[in-house]
Protein backbone atom coordinates (compact mmCIF):
# COMPACT_ATOMS: atom_id res chain seq x y z
CA UNK A 1 0.00 0.00 0.00
CA UNK A 2 0.99 3.58 -0.83
CA UNK A 3 -0.45 5.30 1.91
CA UNK A 4 -2.83 5.18 4.85
CA UNK A 5 -4.02 8.47 4.48
CA UNK A 6 -7.80 9.21 5.32
CA UNK A 7 -9.95 10.86 2.40
CA UNK A 8 -13.01 12.18 3.32
CA UNK A 9 -15.58 12.63 0.11
CA UNK A 10 -18.36 14.83 0.62
CA UNK A 11 -20.86 14.59 -2.44
CA UNK A 12 -24.68 14.26 -2.25
CA UNK A 13 -24.05 11.89 -5.36
CA UNK A 14 -24.61 8.35 -4.09
CA UNK A 15 -23.08 7.08 -7.09
CA UNK A 16 -20.24 9.09 -6.52
CA UNK A 17 -19.50 8.79 -3.29
CA UNK A 18 -19.43 4.71 -3.84
CA UNK A 19 -17.19 5.12 -6.83
CA UNK A 20 -14.77 7.60 -5.63
CA UNK A 21 -14.22 5.66 -2.18
CA UNK A 22 -14.40 1.95 -3.81
CA UNK A 23 -11.64 4.25 -6.64
CA UNK A 24 -9.40 5.66 -3.31
CA UNK A 25 -9.42 2.48 -1.26
CA UNK A 26 -8.28 0.31 -3.69
CA UNK A 27 -5.06 2.73 -4.50
CA UNK A 28 -4.37 2.75 -0.69
CA UNK A 29 -6.37 4.97 0.62
CA UNK A 30 -8.89 5.09 3.48
CA UNK A 31 -12.04 6.49 3.00
CA UNK A 32 -14.84 8.36 4.27
CA UNK A 33 -18.28 9.28 2.76
CA UNK A 34 -20.50 11.88 3.55
CA UNK A 35 -23.84 13.15 1.68
CA UNK A 36 -23.57 16.79 3.04
CA UNK A 37 -22.50 19.72 5.75
CA UNK A 38 -24.09 17.60 8.92
CA UNK A 39 -22.08 13.99 7.92
CA UNK A 40 -19.07 16.18 7.01
CA UNK A 41 -18.71 17.35 10.42
CA UNK A 42 -19.74 14.21 12.11
CA UNK A 43 -16.94 12.25 10.20
CA UNK A 44 -15.04 15.33 11.86
CA UNK A 45 -15.16 14.82 14.86
CA UNK A 46 -15.24 10.94 15.02
CA UNK A 47 -12.22 10.52 13.54
CA UNK A 48 -8.75 11.50 11.59
CA UNK A 49 -8.71 12.85 8.14
CA UNK A 50 -5.93 14.14 6.51
CA UNK A 51 -7.57 15.36 2.98
CA UNK A 52 -11.30 16.27 2.13
CA UNK A 53 -13.08 16.01 -1.52
CA UNK A 54 -15.83 18.66 -1.36
CA UNK A 55 -18.39 18.98 -3.97
CA UNK A 56 -19.46 22.58 -4.13
CA UNK A 57 -23.00 21.85 -4.83
CA UNK A 58 -24.44 20.46 -1.90
CA UNK A 59 -28.27 20.27 0.18
CA UNK A 60 -28.16 22.70 2.71
CA UNK A 61 -25.12 24.53 3.22
CA UNK A 62 -23.11 24.48 -0.04
CA UNK A 63 -19.42 23.89 -0.28
CA UNK A 64 -18.09 27.19 -0.15
CA UNK A 65 -20.09 27.42 3.32
CA UNK A 66 -18.30 24.55 4.32
CA UNK A 67 -14.89 25.88 3.22
CA UNK A 68 -14.66 28.79 4.36
CA UNK A 69 -15.99 27.69 7.71
CA UNK A 70 -13.32 24.74 7.88
CA UNK A 71 -11.12 27.51 6.87
CA UNK A 72 -12.10 29.56 10.19
CA UNK A 73 -10.46 26.57 12.41
CA UNK A 74 -8.42 23.98 10.91
CA UNK A 75 -6.12 23.85 7.78
CA UNK A 76 -7.33 20.54 6.58
CA UNK A 77 -6.31 20.01 2.75
CA UNK A 78 -9.48 20.52 0.40
CA UNK A 79 -10.15 19.81 -3.38
CA UNK A 80 -13.18 21.52 -4.97
CA UNK A 81 -15.18 19.63 -7.24
CA UNK A 82 -16.98 22.21 -9.49
CA UNK A 83 -19.17 22.47 -12.46
CA UNK A 84 -16.93 22.72 -15.45
CA UNK A 85 -19.31 25.34 -17.17
CA UNK A 86 -18.97 27.54 -14.18
CA UNK A 87 -15.35 28.83 -14.19
CA UNK A 88 -16.63 31.58 -11.35
CA UNK A 89 -17.13 29.13 -8.88
CA UNK A 90 -13.81 27.81 -9.14
CA UNK A 91 -12.48 31.19 -8.26
CA UNK A 92 -14.94 31.48 -5.34
CA UNK A 93 -13.25 28.12 -4.12
CA UNK A 94 -10.28 29.51 -3.66
CA UNK A 95 -11.28 32.39 -2.25
CA UNK A 96 -12.79 30.15 0.55
CA UNK A 97 -9.71 28.73 1.00
CA UNK A 98 -9.54 25.28 -1.11
CA UNK A 99 -5.90 23.84 -1.92
CA UNK A 100 -6.79 22.60 -5.57
CA UNK A 101 -9.99 22.33 -7.51
CA UNK A 102 -11.15 19.94 -10.17
CA UNK A 103 -14.01 20.72 -12.44
CA UNK A 104 -17.09 17.96 -13.16
CA UNK A 105 -17.08 15.47 -14.95
CA UNK A 106 -13.43 14.00 -13.97
CA UNK A 107 -11.61 10.70 -14.41
CA UNK A 108 -10.80 9.25 -11.16
CA UNK A 109 -6.95 8.76 -11.89
CA UNK A 110 -6.86 12.95 -12.22
CA UNK A 111 -8.40 13.33 -9.24
CA UNK A 112 -6.02 10.61 -7.36
CA UNK A 113 -2.90 12.47 -8.55
CA UNK A 114 -4.09 15.68 -7.07
CA UNK A 115 -4.78 14.38 -3.97
CA UNK A 116 -1.78 12.74 -3.74
CA UNK A 117 0.11 16.14 -5.08
CA UNK A 118 -1.53 17.97 -2.15
CA UNK A 119 -0.95 15.32 0.87
CA UNK A 120 2.53 15.38 -0.55
CA UNK A 121 3.21 19.07 0.15
CA UNK A 122 1.42 18.97 3.07
CA UNK A 123 2.89 16.02 4.89
CA UNK A 124 6.41 17.29 3.30
CA UNK A 125 5.67 20.57 5.78
CA UNK A 126 4.99 18.17 8.41
CA UNK A 127 7.85 16.33 8.42
CA UNK A 128 10.08 20.08 7.95
CA UNK A 129 8.11 21.00 11.14
CA UNK A 130 9.88 17.96 12.77
CA UNK A 131 11.80 19.26 16.35
CA UNK A 132 14.71 16.79 14.98
CA UNK A 133 14.82 19.64 12.08
CA UNK A 134 16.95 22.40 12.64
CA UNK A 135 14.18 24.59 10.30
CA UNK A 136 11.33 23.47 13.19
CA UNK A 137 13.50 26.33 15.29
CA UNK A 138 13.41 29.09 12.47
CA UNK A 139 10.70 31.79 11.60
CA UNK A 140 11.26 34.11 8.54
CA UNK A 141 11.38 37.80 9.10
CA UNK A 142 9.98 40.54 6.54
CA UNK A 143 9.60 43.74 6.72
CA UNK A 144 8.31 44.07 10.32
CA UNK A 145 5.73 40.56 9.92
CA UNK A 146 7.17 37.28 10.82
CA UNK A 147 5.93 33.80 9.21
CA UNK A 148 5.72 30.64 11.61
CA UNK A 149 7.54 28.13 10.31
CA UNK A 150 6.01 25.37 13.21
CA UNK A 151 2.39 27.40 14.17
CA UNK A 152 2.32 27.99 10.58
CA UNK A 153 0.89 31.65 11.06
CA UNK A 154 1.39 35.27 10.04
CA UNK A 155 2.37 37.98 12.98
CA UNK A 156 1.77 41.21 11.68
CA UNK A 157 4.39 43.80 12.87
CA UNK A 158 2.03 44.66 16.18
CA UNK A 159 2.33 41.00 17.38
CA UNK A 160 -0.94 40.54 16.07
CA UNK A 161 -1.58 36.84 14.41
CA UNK A 162 -2.97 36.24 11.14
CA UNK A 163 -4.11 32.65 10.19
CA UNK A 164 -3.15 31.55 6.87
CA UNK A 165 -5.36 28.56 5.07
CA UNK A 166 -2.73 25.52 4.12
CA UNK A 167 -2.40 26.81 0.21
CA UNK A 168 -1.50 30.84 1.80
CA UNK A 169 1.08 29.79 3.88
CA UNK A 170 2.75 27.39 1.07
CA UNK A 171 2.62 30.53 -1.18
CA UNK A 172 3.84 33.09 1.16
CA UNK A 173 6.74 30.65 2.44
CA UNK A 174 7.54 30.07 -1.29
CA UNK A 175 8.05 33.86 -1.89
CA UNK A 176 10.15 34.13 1.06
CA UNK A 177 12.36 31.14 0.45
CA UNK A 178 13.11 33.31 -3.12
CA UNK A 179 13.42 37.21 -2.00
CA UNK A 180 13.85 39.84 -4.89
CA UNK A 181 13.52 37.35 -7.48
CA UNK A 182 10.72 36.75 -10.25
CA UNK A 183 8.58 33.79 -9.92
CA UNK A 184 6.01 33.02 -13.04
CA UNK A 185 2.78 31.40 -12.40
CA UNK A 186 4.39 27.62 -13.82
CA UNK A 187 6.95 28.23 -11.22
CA UNK A 188 4.68 29.13 -8.20
CA UNK A 189 2.05 26.44 -9.55
CA UNK A 190 5.32 23.90 -9.40
CA UNK A 191 6.22 24.83 -6.25
CA UNK A 192 2.95 24.89 -4.29
CA UNK A 193 1.13 22.72 -6.30
CA UNK A 194 2.91 20.42 -7.96
CA UNK A 195 1.28 21.16 -10.88
CA UNK A 196 1.60 22.83 -14.31
CA UNK A 197 -1.00 25.98 -15.35
CA UNK A 198 -2.84 25.93 -17.88
CA UNK A 199 -3.86 28.88 -20.20
CA UNK A 200 -7.28 29.88 -17.94
CA UNK A 201 -5.81 28.78 -14.76
CA UNK A 202 -6.14 32.10 -12.27
CA UNK A 203 -5.48 29.84 -8.89
CA UNK A 204 -2.49 32.12 -8.72
CA UNK A 205 -3.95 34.69 -8.78
CA UNK A 206 -6.24 34.91 -6.30
CA UNK A 207 -3.81 33.39 -4.39
CA UNK A 208 -1.42 36.04 -4.65
CA UNK A 209 -4.48 38.71 -4.16
CA UNK A 210 -5.55 37.30 -0.78
CA UNK A 211 -1.98 37.25 0.78
CA UNK A 212 -2.06 40.95 -0.17
CA UNK A 213 -5.14 41.55 1.65
CA UNK A 214 -3.64 40.29 4.82
CA UNK A 215 -0.33 41.78 4.77
CA UNK A 216 -2.41 45.12 4.14
CA UNK A 217 -0.55 45.26 0.51
CA UNK A 218 -2.39 47.82 -1.53
CA UNK A 219 -3.58 45.47 -4.39
CA UNK A 220 -3.56 49.05 -6.97
CA UNK A 221 0.16 50.09 -5.70
CA UNK A 222 1.51 46.92 -3.37
CA UNK A 223 4.79 47.31 -1.91
CA UNK A 224 5.59 43.70 -0.68
CA UNK A 225 4.21 41.36 -3.35
CA UNK A 226 4.36 43.22 -6.52
CA UNK A 227 3.25 42.22 -9.95
CA UNK A 228 5.66 42.22 -12.93
CA UNK A 229 4.38 43.00 -16.01
CA UNK A 230 4.73 39.58 -18.25
CA UNK A 231 6.92 37.85 -15.82
CA UNK A 232 4.60 37.21 -12.71
CA UNK A 233 5.12 38.19 -9.03
CA UNK A 234 8.57 39.12 -6.77
CA UNK A 235 8.62 39.81 -2.67
CA UNK A 236 10.38 42.92 -2.87
CA UNK A 237 11.69 42.53 0.88
CA UNK A 238 14.88 41.57 2.98
CA UNK A 239 14.41 38.43 4.46
CA UNK A 240 16.02 37.00 7.58
CA UNK A 241 16.04 33.79 9.36
CA UNK A 242 15.38 33.84 13.40
CA UNK A 243 15.06 30.94 15.91
CA UNK A 244 12.05 30.81 17.41
CA UNK A 245 11.90 32.00 21.07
Amino acid sequence: METTATVLVVDDDREIRSLLGDYLEANGYRAALAADGVEMKQVLDRQHVDLMVLDLNLPGEDGLTLCRRLRASSDLPVIMLTARDQPLDRILGLEMGADDYLPKPFEPRELLARIRSVLRRTQGLNNRNDPASNQSHQRLVFNGWSLDLVARHLVNPHGVVVMLSGAEFRLLRVFLERPNRVLNRDQLLNLTQGRDADPFDRSIDIQVSRLRQKLGDDARAPAIIKTVRNGGYVLAADVSAEDRT
